[in-house]
C-alpha cells in the first residue's frame, strides 16, 4: 500500500535532515511530505535539497504559521490527492522514533483504520520527562478518554498512521482544532465513524534540538475542546432519543 509520512515543520533546521534520513532508512518506499509554515530558518530549503538527493521527499510550502491541525489537514489532503493509501503523522523534533514506522504501517495494512504510537500501553513510556509533565499528560489523556467515552489510552498521541479511506469517511478536513486538541478530535471523529484503532507501544523522546511549540494556550484549547465535543455528543444523543419516540 502506498504510504506518505506527513511532517509539519516550523524552524526545524536542526532536526529535519536526521528525521528525513531516518525515515528513509527504515521505510525506503514511503513518500515524505514536509509541510512547512514559512520557517525563516531555511527548513523548507533543506528539505527540498534532501528530496533532490534522496528522492520521494516533497515540500508543501505555506506562507504563515496557522497551527498544527491546519498543517496536518493541508498535508493529509495533499497526500491523499497524490495517491496515498496510508497517511502517517510524525513530528519533526525527533520525539517519534522512525524505527516504529514499519509497525504502524503494518497495523493499517492488516486492517486497522488507525494505528497509534502509544505511550500509555504496556511497553510504552516517556523518557526524561519531569514528573509534573508526565502527570499532566497521563491525566489529560484519562480525562479526554473518560469524558468522551473513548477506549483509547493515548488520545493525544501525535505519532499515528491512518488509512486514507478512514480519513475520508470521518471527514477529517472539517476537524476544527488546531493545537494538540487536533489529535483528540481526530480520535473522537474516527471512533464516531466506526473506525478500528490499534495502539502500538512506543518510547517517546523529548526534543533535544529546537524550541518546543507547547504552551498553556494549547493545553487550554484541548481541555475546552473535550467539553465542546461532549456537549455536542450529549445533544445528539438527546435529539436521537426524542426522534425515536
Amino acid at each position: 500500500m502506498r504510504a506518505t509520512v506527513v511532517i509539519p515543520t516550523y524552524d526545524e533546521i536542526d532536526n529535519i535532515e536526521r528525521v528525513v534520513r531516518d525515515v528513509r532508512a527504515v521505510a525506503p518506499d514511503v513518500e515524505i511530505l514536509v509541510v512547512d509554515d514559512g520557517s525563516p530558518d531555511g527548513t523548507a530549503d533543506r528539505a527540498e535539497e534532501l528530496g533532490r538527493e534522496l528522492g520521494h521527499v516533497r515540500v508543501l510550502r505555506r506562507t504563515e504559521k496557522n497551527g498544527l491541525g491546519n498543517a496536518y489537514r493541508a498535508g493529509l489532503r495533499r497526500a491523499i490527492d497524490d495517491g496515498a493509501e496510508i497517511c502517517v503523522q510524525m513530528d519533526a523534533d525527533l520525539s517519534h522514533d522512525p524505527a516504529v514506522l514499519p509497525a504502524l504501517l503494518a497495523n493499517v495494512e492488516n486492517g486497522a483504520d488507525l494505528a497509534i504510537g502509544s505511550r500509555y500501553v504496556p511497553g510504552g513510556r516517556t523518557i526524561d520527562w519531569p514528573r509534573r509533565r508526565r502527570m499532566l499528560s497521563r491525566w489529560g489523556n484519562r480525562y479526554a478518554a473518560g469524558v468522551l467515552g473513548l477506549a483509547v489510552n493515548d488520545v493525544t498521541a501525535g505519532y499515528r498512521a491512518y488509512s486514507s479511506a478512514a480519513l475520508e469517511r470521518m471527514k477529517f478536513e472539517t476537524v476544527e482544532a488546531d493545537g494538540y486538541g487536533f489529535q483528540v478530535e481526530m480520535t473522537y471523529r474516527l471512533v464516531s465513524a466506526g473506525g478500528s484503532i490499534v495502539e502500538f507501544p512506543i518510547s517517546f523522546h523529548d526534543r533535544t534540538e529546537g524550541v518546543s511549540k507547547m504552551s498553556g494556550s494549547i493545553i487550554q484549547e484541548a481541555l475546552l475542546l473535550v467539553m465542546k465535543l461532549w456537549v455536542s455528543d450529549f445533544r445528539g444523543r438527546r435529539r436521537r432519543r426524542a426522534e425515536g419516540r
